[in-house]
């Protein structure tokens, strides 16, 4: 009962199939159900047919490593609690943000600050300046 061409697996997915097969087989379910079976449970722990690799376009190494390490960076970024050093990164951040930041800081009078007064704050104080 075995549907479809089966020479997109692998050799690896074939044995597979045909061990869970043998299993539901010594079950007592009958061949072409057992056949069925362990090709719908293949399908499901492997998603189909030989796959190379992923998604359909492949990523250059150079590529791989450029992501890897933007990503590394802003990671970096976000573990230093928001240090800024650039008043622009601080205008992107919510005012709730830049309270949390000015109230680590210390800096005074920050409760009664609006969102452009805290960003000139935290761009003026000491421990913003890399």
């Amino acid at each position: 009962m075995s549907q479809g061409d089966k020479d997109n697996y692998t050799a690896k997915q074939k044995r597979k199939a045909q061990h869970i097969e043998h299993s539901y087989e010594d079950k007592g379910v009958p061949k072409d159900e057992a056949q069925a079976r362990a090709w719908a449970t293949v399908n499901k722990q492997s998603g189909g047919g030989e796959k190379a690799g992923g998604g359909g376009e492949r990523t250059s190494s150079h590529e791989k490593k450029t992501v890897r390490s933007d990503s590394a960076k802003r990671a970096a970024q976000t573990r230093k609690g928001h240090s800024r050093t650039s008043r622009q990164s601080l205008e992107s951040q919510t005012k709730v943000s830049l309270m949390k930041e000015a109230r680590s800081k210390q800096i005074p009078g920050r409760s009664r600050m609006n969102k452009a007064e805290l960003i000139a704050a935290l761009s003026e104080h000491p421990d913003s300046r890399g």
